[in-house]
């Protein structure tokens, strides 16, 4: 029930109980008034009559004239109790009236007293009032009443109040009317901006300006309003700092509640885990490892379990989880998977390098403690000096490769694009090749796309990588066999490569050739004088250029590697234009 109405129902209700007590008790009041007032009335008229009541006097003709002057029952009785007169009997009819001298009124006049009765009377059938003084020779004068004048009196007096009530009460409920949307209207509209402020409306505020209790009612939503909006600002801000710093770590964040609900997840933790669905959703969705479940689940049972490391979806991750207050724990996991492929690189590197250093330095070694310790001809001297020196030149190749890979991967060089014409370089290429006493009986050929003469790229790059790849054909190719080193176009880009009928290289090393010091054929490449480096140096070199390298190879039917450099944009197709033929 809202406030008007209950104001209106208590008004009524006051008003209805006033109006009913005060008919009442006016009623009674009123009547016991008038009842006074007509006894003392009646004792003055029966006075009268006994005064006029003589020895002499006809005792019935003095009741009837009496009563039809005072319009009264009136009743002359003598001292034995019997009724010698009666405004109301008379002759057989007053004979037959019974002895008054037990009535009380009666007794009270014989005894001296003026005697009040209010009793029902046989003879009228109503309630009548009797007032009975002493006779002068005794008995009594009787004056009566009937009470339904007073009644009718009474009943329209209590109408008069109901009446009066009734009016009071139409005007009580207008001024209720006006007090209750007084009273009710503020009232109701810090209902509503409480209502708002809670379903998350802060910028609701109360209007009114009112006094007293109420006006200190809207001051205080209106503060409680400023400083919910100030604090939920305050914690908005600090959750999206928070937010901001959870989605910026690299590291995997889990939050699951007390009902193994995950409820929160950054998006690094999403790309470990695989996980894309919404939030919250159980944690029995998270991928189904025995040690991570096991983590999670101490965690949850309040205990801080020992950090491990899991492999999950083809990564090594190291996961640490702690229980949180009030029940739920906090995941977080770091990818160890580039950290140990590193530590794995470092520990190939440096078993590589030991093993490619190791073998020249006892080459070096061996033949300097012969040539120092014994007597050698000088036919084998100059042979030990020889395996020396080439020993030697073999450690430095090693070590400029070293100190080139070194600066590339570490950012110390930068390539320094120019327009390099692919011919005079290659030319060069293969001019020094052809120098070479291991390219004697094979054909070194170049086949330049007049699409692709030019690239942008570093000179000393381009010729470096040209030297690697031309190096390694020369290398794994018999006499007879032939080396083109080419160009073609392709979408975006100049191709640069060389082809050899070589030996070729097996399905399962192509991924792996770029690597430093992998060999197909360990002893094959050591003595053909190469360092394990050449095609690693190529690939690093061309992807500074912002470019790829591919390899393509068949066992018996020799390689092909081509370096993929961006084309320049003069050379590259308008758009809708066909690319130009590779």
């Amino acid at each position: 029930m809202r406030l008007a109405q209950r104001i209106y129902l208590g008004l009524v209700l006051v008003i209805a109980v006033l109006v009913l007590v005060l008919a009442a008790l006016s009623s009674m009041r009123l009547k016991h008034a008038l009842e006074q007032s007509e006894i003392r009335r009646l004792t003055r008229e029966a006075s009268f009559v006994a005064a006029e009541w003589t020895a002499a006097a006809d005792a019935d003709a003095l009741a009837n004239a009496a009563g039809a002057a005072l319009d009264r029952r009136v009743t002359l009785i003598d001292s034995t109790g019997r009724v010698i007169g009666d405004s109301e009997f008379d002759g057989p009819a007053l004979a037959l009236l019974e002895n008054h001298s037990a009535r009380p009124e009666v007794a009270a006049a014989e005894s001296g007293d003026t005697g009040v009765t209010r009793r029902s009377s046989v003879s009228r059938g109503d309630a009548e009032i009797y007032v009975a003084v002493p006779g002068p020779h005794g008995g009594a004068a009787r004056v009566s009443m009937s009470t339904v004048q007073l009644a009718t009196l009474v009943r329209s007096a209590r109408r008069d109040v109901l009446l009066s009530g009734a009016i009071a009460l139409a005007i009580a409920l207008i001024v209720a009317t006006v007090i209750a949307r007084h009273v009710t209207r503020p009232i109701v509209e810090l209902r509503d901006v409480a209502r708002a402020v809670a379903g998350g409306d802060l910028s609701r505020r109360p209007v009114l300006a009112a006094g007293g209790e109420v006006g200190e009612l809207a001051s205080a939503v209106r503060d409680m309003a400023d400083q919910l909006s100030g604090r939920l600002m305050a914690l908005e801000e600090e959750e999206g700092l928070l937010l901001a710093a959870l989605e910026s770590l690299h590291e995997g964040v889990v939050a699951v509640d007390a009902q193994r609900q995950v409820v929160r997840l950054n998006e690094s933790a999403r790309d470990m885990l695989g996980l894309r669905s919404p939030t919250p959703f159980a944690a029995t969705m998270l991928p189904h490892d025995t040690a991570l479940h096991d983590v999670l689940g101490s965690a949850l049972a309040g205990v801080a379990p020992v950090p491990i490391e899991v492999a999950l979806g083809g990564r090594i991750l190291a996961i640490t989880a702690r229980p949180l207050r009030g029940g739920g724990a906090l995941v977080a996991m770091l990818d160890l998977t580039a950290r140990r492929r590193l530590e794995a690189v470092r520990r190939d590197f440096v078993a590589n390098v030991s093993h490619e250093l190791r073998t020249p330095l006892t080459v070096i070694g061996g033949f300097a403690e012969t040539l120092v310790t014994d007597d050698v001809p000088p036919p084998q001297r100059i042979q030990f000096a020889e395996a020396i020196r080439t020993n030697a030149e073999r450690m430095r190749s090693i070590v400029d490769d070293l100190l080139d890979l070194s600066r590339i991967e570490s950012g110390g060089w930068r390539p320094m694009p120019e327009a390099v014409e692919v011919r005079t370089v290659a030319d060069e290429v293969i001019d020094s090749a052809r120098r070479d006493p291991r390219a004697e009986g094979k054909s070194l050929v170049l086949d330049i796309d007049p699409a692709a003469t030019t690239i942008d790229a570093d000179r000393t790059a381009v010729q470096q990588i040209l030297v690697n790849l031309v190096s390694n054909a020369v290398r794994h190719t018999p006499a007879g066999g032939t080396i083109t080193l080419f160009t073609r176009t392709e979408p975006d880009a100049i191709a640069l490569g060389v082809n050899d009928t070589g030996s070729g290289i097996g399905a399962e090393h192509l991924p792996r050739i770029f690597e430093r010091f992998y060999r197909v054929d360990t002893a094959r490449s050591r003595e053909g004088g190469g360092t394990g480096l050449g095609l690693s140096i190529v690939r690093h070199l061309v992807e500074a250029h912002g470019g790829r390298v591919t390899a393509e190879s068949e066992l018996g039917a020799g390689t092909t590697i081509v370096a993929h450099f961006p084309a320049p944009v003069r050379n590259r197709p308008a758009a809708g234009a066909p690319a130009a033929p590779g």
